[in-house]
Order: structure tokens, then sequence, then C-alpha cells
């Protein structure tokens, strides 16, 4: 039987799944993988692990589910663990796979690992097929490419929704039929050198990982509550469940696409209302979709200490410094409130990160992609294009057309927590 090898990475789910679909279409029976790549858990140069317990606990919940979704169209999830240009090839001998179905990358890293496993596929005569799921806009219908994409995000924002138009959804499958693969069975965190993380009863949200909590969460916050018709108004909030949509977590997994919002929330513009709060989350998911595209115009200049603009930074690397930032010890007790946040939940509000990541570059002067790096390590969302494209752009070495971007923390913390009720949550 004419079979296929689906590698799921980022694109945990099954609606939507552009990846899925296709392999379903051109084969007999199919092979959906997982590969926990050891090097996504090691130690790097800056002191951080790449991913830590709070992500790798959400990265659990998610292929828990997926595996379930599997199971109700008749298939499983086969979890592997080695370097994917190993592994990978190797499965496609045991399971006479001619084809392995991929998410597109875009990160320097992860595409260097995307063309191993190809190189390795091509010497047994396989192949590997890249596929684009991951943004609002799908990359062929852009109305420049790549290498022309503006630089500015308002001209990249006015040009695209004036000109280019957002696909329609692909359906859940009905039915997957694959061979007798081995059960579903998960690492165990120490396998990857962690401890489970607890997550502090002050969190603004229990996340848990999986399309079917990704939907819930959707459904909750547009339907429910309706809580989406004053997104715009509540969006810089600091405490709670519902001033944003936290869809976040869930994108960076792709247990929720951005198509499949989109499109949800012409369906609550239909039925509930259509303002600016509506407009401002696909204006969001535009932001996302642009540090993707930067990503894969610029590479791996999104990891220089200069940046896209290739600036002469002075920035150091102080451990004391960065130590009492991480810990929440530096002295401003609105920076301090937002980084014991991160540490003991995985998460943070955007309006926080703005600023905790402008005193690390502007007052500490440290060297901005420690900051980063960190933020890879802790976040529940971390995704690579949006973490590194927001740092850089908050370092002076990004997209920001205004240069540096210095917040005055102490009129932000008078502006979005007046009363200092965030501030008393996190510091007593």
């Amino acid at each position: 039987m004419k079979t296929g090898i689906v590698w799921f990475k980022t694109d945990l789910r099954i609606t939507d799944n552009e990846t899925l679909v296709k392999a379903i279409s051109q084969n007999e029976q199919i092979v959906p993988i997982y590969c926990f790549d050891p090097r996504q858990w090691k130690t790097t140069e800056t002191g951080f692990k790449k991913t830590g317990s709070f992500r790798t606990q959400f990265l659990f919940e998610s292929l828990i589910d997926l595996n379930k979704q599997l199971e109700q169209l008749g298939s499983h999830l086969l979890v592997v663990k080695g370097l994917p240009e190993e592994v990978i090839p190797q499965l496609a001998v045991k399971y006479e796979a001619s084809k392995v179905y991929a998410k597109r990358e875009v990160g320097f890293e992860e595409k260097q690992i995307e063309t191993a496993v190809e190189t390795a596929l091509w010497k047994q005569k396989s192949e590997l097929e890249r596929i684009s799921t991951n943004t609002l806009y799908h990359a062929e219908d852009l109305p420049f490419s790549i290498k022309n994409i503006p630089e500015i995000f308002t001209e990249f924002r006015k040009k695209i929704e004036k000109e280019s138009s957002i696909r329609p959804i692909f359906e859940r499958p009905t039915k997957i039929n694959s061979p007798l693969m081995k059960g579903f069975e998960l690492l165990l965190l120490a396998e990857l050198g962690l401890e489970k993380g607890i997550v502090d009863e002050r969190a603004a949200l229990q996340f848990k990982g999986g399309e079917t909590e990704a939907i819930n969460r959707l459904n909750h916050y547009f339907f429910d509550t309706k809580a989406l018709a004053n997104y715009k108004e509540t969006r810089n909030g600091l405490i709670g469940a519902d001033y944003s949509s936290k869809f976040s977590a869930w994108l960076s997994l792709g247990c929720l696409s951005p198509r499949f919002i989109y499109h949800k929330i012409k369906e609550f513009e239909s039925e509930v209302t259509a303002n600016d709060s509506t407009y401002w989350l696909v204006f969001e998911l535009l932001w996302r979709d642009y540090f993707r595209f930067m990503m894969k115009k610029h590479q791996s200049k999104f990891f220089q200490k200069g940046g896209i603009q290739g600036k002469q930074l002075t920035s150091t690397n102080d451990s004391e410094k960065v130590h009492a930032w991480i810990n929440g010890e530096t002295g401003v007790d609105f920076v301090d409130a937002n980084m014991r946040e991160l540490k003991l939940t995985g998460f943070m509000s955007n309006r926080g990160r703005q600023n905790v990541a402008s005193y690390f570059c502007n007052e500490l002067n440290l060297d901005w992609r420690i900051g980063a790096a960190y933020f890879e390590e802790q976040l529940i969302d971390y995704d690579v294009c949006s973490n590194w494209g927001n740092w850089a752009y908050l370092a002076g070495v990004g997209n920001d057309p205004r240069g540096n971007r210095a917040f005055n923390i102490e009129k932000q913390a008078n502006d979005y927590d007046k009363k200092g009720e965030y501030r008393r949550l996190w510091m007593e």
C-alpha cells in the first residue's frame, strides 16, 4: 500500500491542517509521527535551556490531545526520540514510505534540520514535501516577493489588506488508515532533563495544551463571554483570564491555526458585532505573519547582536544584572512583578513583555539576545519568529523605523497599573 509519513512539529491539530489532508489524499495509509529532538532541550551558551518545564508540559498535553483526535479517526501518534535527520529516514524505510509531509519552517535552526532530513531522505529515494500551514495569509498570496516585503509593518499591513485575501480552512478529515504501529507513548520529563513545573495559583490562566482546549478557549472568549467585543480596550490588561485572547500558546504549537481564528472572528462579526476590537485581533495576527515573513527574509540576522540593521551595540553580559532581572529583584516594582509572573507561570502579558525587554536593553544595557533566550526557555507561548522579532524590535536592531524604543517604566506602570493591583499581586 502507498504510504506517507506525516511529521507533526508545531502544527499539532487536525482541523485546518493542509499537511495532514494532503498526505491522506495522496496515500492509502499514513504514519503520523512526532519526534523529540534532544537538541530542543539542550542548555545553550546563554546558560538557559531551549525549552523549559512549562512549555514542555504544554507540549505533552498537546500531544496527548492530538493522539486522542487521531484515535477518533482510526489512527494514533507514533512518538519517537532522536535526531530527525536520522530517525525519520529510518521510519521511511521501515514503513516503505515514499514521501514525508511536514510543515515548512522559516527559523534558522529549524530550516537546517529540515534540510538535513530532506538530504537523508533523498539518499534513500524518499521525498520531503514542505507545506505552509502557519500564517494567516499564505506566502503565495502575498502582493510582493519575500525579498521585497516592506520593512515597516504599516506598509506591509496596508498593502496586504488591500491586495490579498485569506484562504478558507481545510476541513477536519473523517478517517485515517494507518499500518500496524507501536502504541502512543510519551517520554518522561526526566528524560529531557526537566522537573515538573508547578504553575502559581495567581496565574492569569491555567493553560492546558491541545486542539480541544484551544477551541474551548476560543468559544469561551468569543461566544460565551463575548469578550472579543472589547478586546481593543482590554488588551493591555495585566490581571485575569479575559483581558486578552491568550491564543498565543495554542498558536505557538499549532493547536489552533490563525485562519481558523480569522473565520471564527468573521462568524462573531456576523452573529454578535463587528467593531474595532474584532478588527484588532486580526491586526495582531497580522503582526504574527509579519515577523514570520521577516524571518524568512532576513534569516540568521535576527539572531545576531546587530540584528537585521547590523548595528554596533555596546551592551554587555553582566550575570548579576541578568540574575536580578530573571528573579524580579531589580528594585523596579513593575519590572519585578512581571518577571516573577513569568518565572512562576511561564506567561506574561504583552504590555509586560515590552516593558521588561525595554528595561533589559535600555536601562540595564544588557545583550538583548540573553533576554530573548530566557524567554525562549520560559514562555509557554514561545514562537521563534515573534520572540526574536519582538526582542530585536525593542533592542533597536529590528524593524522599528523609530530606532531605539525605550519605555518610561514609571509612566507605563501608572498608565496600566494605576492602583498598583498587579504589583501587589506579584510582589507580596
